[in-house]
């Protein structure tokens, strides 16, 4: 291969069709646009989902649902995976580390889901009800 042997692939160029410039190009008169209306005319044209007026599709169907943005922010961890990690003073740098929450976690909550049998210190983590009592029957604290 050398510079001057160099050229596109097939069909990754291609002409712009020129439209408007007399009988024998087939395209000439009225360009491909058909007669009258509003898409015949230059500038005439209208926004995605415009149904003429009618009302469009998505006004007519119902709303619903929600997708909170804080999603990938929140984490939630069991009391068996707790039970699981070989360290005892556990905050969320620890989780990340061990991969039991993902890199992108800023706020993690501890439910009860499991059993926890050994003795454990939370720092920065939010736990529900049980899973706080859970903790502290076990002797462990949540700062």
């Amino acid at each position: 291969m050398e510079l001057n042997n160099i050229q596109p692939g097939d069909g990754a160029k291609h002409y712009k069709r020129r439209v408007g410039r007399g009988i024998g190009s087939g395209l000439g008169k009225t360009s491909g646009r058909g007669h009258k209306g509003q898409k015949s005319r230059s500038g005439g044209f209208h926004k995605v989902g415009f149904e003429g007026g009618q009302m469009p599709l998505q006004r007519r169907l119902p709303k619903r649902g929600f997708k909170s943005m804080a999603t990938p922010y929140k984490a939630e961890v069991r009391l068996s995976d707790l039970e699981a990690l070989a360290v005892t003073d556990i905050d969320v740098l620890v989780l990340k580390q061990a991969g039991v929450v993902s890199q992108l976690a800023r706020v993690v909550r501890v439910i009860l889901s499991g059993e926890l049998t050994k003795k454990v210190s939370l720092k920065g983590l939010i736990a529900t009800k049980g899973a706080k009592a859970a903790i502290e029957a076990a002797g462990g604290t949540i700062a």
